[in-house]
């Protein structure tokens, strides 16, 4: 009565192992994707990655569509840039215009002439 049961239970395992192979075959996914579930897009990825020097490197990071460049094994960890990517236009590589090259410096400071000391 037992070995019955175990020979039914057996042959039912089989055919659902079956079923999900040929399903498998026939769709191209793979059987635990399947059984779980689809697998969810990631969303994290390393673009590009170079060695400074010998101990430090730069790493560019993809999360959700934005980069960052992080540069590692420093003494410390540093972001160096961030957002690399996050909807900003690209620049035309074309010649600068006049309103770049009139901008306002970063420090203005009082023009001398030839040979006045600085605080005079």
């Amino acid at each position: 009565m037992l070995t019955w049961f175990f020979i039914i239970l057996i042959l039912a395992v089989g055919l659902v192992a079956a079923a999900l192979a040929a399903r498998a075959y026939m769709t191209g996914t793979p059987i635990a994707g399947q059984i779980f579930g689809a697998r969810p897009e990631r969303r994290l990825a390393v673009v590009e990655q170079t060695r400074v020097d010998n101990r430090r490197h730069l790493i560019l990071i993809r999360r959700d569509g934005v980069e960052h460049l992080v540069m590692t094994g420093g003494p410390v960890d540093v972001v160096i840039e961030t957002g690399i990517g996050a909807g900003r236009p690209r620049v035309a590589t074309t010649t600068p215009t006049v309103e770049a090259e009139a901008s306002q410096p970063v420090f203005s400071r009082q023009p001398r002439t030839f040979g006045q000391a600085v605080n005079e």
